[in-house]
């Protein structure tokens, strides 16, 4: 199916200001066939990479995040799509990397096989899993922007309190090698206080900004913490959406239309964003289908937002 006249063919080439990427948060969409960004179907999803790199200028890379299977067994990226990450994208793209969730659940989740689930994961903020991952990446060292460590919402059980946190995040964030850029991601709001923010200035890692999952919105945090809130020079700002399962209902999982219009975030990010740029700080803007329905319909708007600005 060809793109519709009314859907814009997104290039970003000559409209972005210096310091920001923009992209997805994955890219494995074969409908976006339908709005311009695919020109045919593929076999791997990797394949999509060089016409995805023709609109936009970063990803995010997600299904390295989904690693936890067993205390034995860790999945780690496998070498054919490292390398072909790195063959696909020209020189001047960066990805984001979710690091395994292997490194960052305390424990196994409930829906885990009943002899597994709700118990401690004796990987949680392994050092020797992290170098390992980290190892696995090498192909693909230069041309990773930021590499995210997302942690789900903590309750009491699985962390008594932010002291307790930072008792082993602290340790962990000084282990890690300083030839990557490394940013926190917190799904506690609680847990953004001026002293979570002066604990990864100290060990020079970011915070990832969120837009959903019931957390500040990125604009609130920074009119509430100031520079304070970007602890280190690479920001990256994940847009997910509020509603999850209301938008695959709408869409049906066909990401090609916007169904719930979120004009007034995009519009706050964007004047956020505009801030920064001077500043010097290199931003990642990673849009999610599950904002409004087509991600990169939500990028159109965003950059149209930018230069009404």
């Amino acid at each position: 199916m060809k793109p519709s006249d009314t859907q814009p063919r997104i290039d970003l080439s000559k409209k972005l200001p210096g310091h920001l990427r923009i992209g997805t948060c994955s890219w494995n969409y074969p409908e976006w066939q339908e709005i311009g960004i695919y020109s045919q179907q593929q076999k791997r999803h990797y394949d999509h990479l060089p016409e995805y790199s023709e609109h936009f200028n970063t990803a995010e890379v997600d299904q390295w995040f989904w690693s936890l299977e067993s205390p034995d067994v860790i999945r780690l990226p496998r070498p054919d799509d490292v390398k072909a990450y790195a063959d696909l994208t020209p020189d001047n793209f960066r990805f984001t990397v979710k690091a395994p969730n292997s490194i960052t659940l305390t424990h196994f989740y409930k829906q885990a096989p009943k002899d597994l689930a709700g118990k401690p994961n004796p990987h949680f903020l392994s050092k020797k899993l992290t170098e390992s991952f980290l190892k696995s990446l090498e192909p693909l060292r230069k041309k990773i922007g930021v590499v995210m460590f997302e942690f789900e919402y903590l309750n009491k059980e699985e962390m008594p309190s932010l002291e307790a946190f930072f008792d082993q995040l602290g340790p962990f964030l000084s282990s890690l090698p300083a030839d990557y850029s490394f940013a926190i991601e917190t799904r506690n709001p609680n847990y953004l206080r001026e002293e979570y923010f002066e604990l990864l200035k100290k060990h020079k890692t970011g915070h990832v900004f969120v837009d959903g999952y019931y957390m500040p919105s990125a604009v609130s945090v920074f009119e509430k913490h100031g520079k304070a809130a970007l602890p280190a020079k690479k920001v990256a700002i994940r847009l997910l959406g509020a509603d999850r399962q209301g938008i695959e209902k709408k869409t049906r999982k066909r990401w090609t239309q916007i169904v719930d219009p979120r004009d007034k975030t995009i519009n706050d990010i964007a004047g956020l964003v505009l801030k920064l740029i001077p500043e010097k700080f290199d931003v990642y803007a990673n849009f999610n289908n599950h904002l409004e329905g087509s991600a990169p319909l939500s990028i159109a708007k965003f950059v149209s937002a930018l230069a009404g600005k």
